[in-house]
């Protein structure tokens, strides 16, 4: 599903466009690297780098991921996971020597129970969720064949290697490493079956939640910040043919990251 290597000297820095969230901490960091280095518009950079926390990478990468242009973020936020530290100096040469980790977004297509239906991508992750006091309903099926025929649970949501440290961990799901090819299916406060905890499914797989019941038992879904109320089926698929780029310094790239974060008491 994803994929890292060093680009090292072959990348050429002509120039940079800094991108900021509105904190203070973000926009005075930004106003110092463009004193120091320039700036031009993120629609004509060689690459765009982000000041803030995790939320505004995700922002950053979702408004800028048709221009494919390579993205490095330096933490002006809190975790920072996507993140590299924040340092003035030397930032071309940091951006040249950064390593690339390769993002291929989830699709999301949600269909309503009027009928309409809707297409959102989502970087970390798709999420099912109830919208009233009554438990969802769902059926699971994986590339055509049903896999659960009923989970009854507050919801659940299929994540990338790189969602799967954000909401996905929150709800018990597994760290998956960059490169491992695969996607976390994970149930959010199942009832029953009640000892299932999800599954790992192989990045090129196809999973498709029918909504049992959703007059009584509304569910709504979201692509990141894309949201969908009372679907009645959702299908979830990889799309190969939209790459994001993410730099990250070699002594602290998002690979080590995860694995670290395996071993976090």
């Amino acid at each position: 599903m994803t994929g890292s290597h060093s680009i090292g000297k072959q990348m050429h820095i002509h120039s940079i466009a800094f991108v900021a969230a509105d904190t203070k901490i973000a926009q005075d960091a930004m106003y110092r690297l463009k004193h120091r280095y320039g700036h031009v518009s993120p629609e004509t950079a060689d690459v765009i780098v982000a000041l803030g926390g995790d939320g505004f990478m995700l922002e950053t990468l979702h408004r800028y991921m048709g221009r494919k242009v390579p993205i490095y973020g330096m933490n002006r936020g809190t975790v920072g996971f996507l993140m590299n530290e924040f340092r003035e100096m030397d930032l071309p040469e940091r951006i040249a020597e950064a390593q690339t980790v390769q993002l291929h977004p989830l699709q999301m297509e949600a269909h309503t129970m009027q009928g309409e239906s809707m297409c959102a991508l989502a970087i970390n992750e798709v999420s099912l969720l109830r919208e009233t006091r009554q438990a969802a309903k769902l059926r699971i099926k994986i590339d055509g064949v049903e896999r659960l025929a009923e989970l009854v649970c507050d919801g659940a949501l299929v994540c990338t290697p790189a969602g799967s440290t954000a909401y996905n961990l929150s709800a018990h799901g597994p760290i998956l490493p960059m490169g491992s090819g695969l996607m976390a299916l994970t149930p959010i406060s199942p009832f029953r079956p009640r000892r299932w905890r999800g599954a790992l499914l192989p990045h090129g797989a196809e999973v498709v939640f029918d909504v049992q019941d959703p007059q009584k038992r509304p569910v709504s879904a979201v692509a990141d910040y894309t949201e969908v109320r009372d679907v009645s089926r959702v299908i979830i698929r990889e799309d190969s043919n939209m790459k994001i780029k993410l730099l990250f310094d070699p002594e602290h790239n998002l690979e080590e990251r995860i694995l670290k974060e395996q071993f976090v008491e």
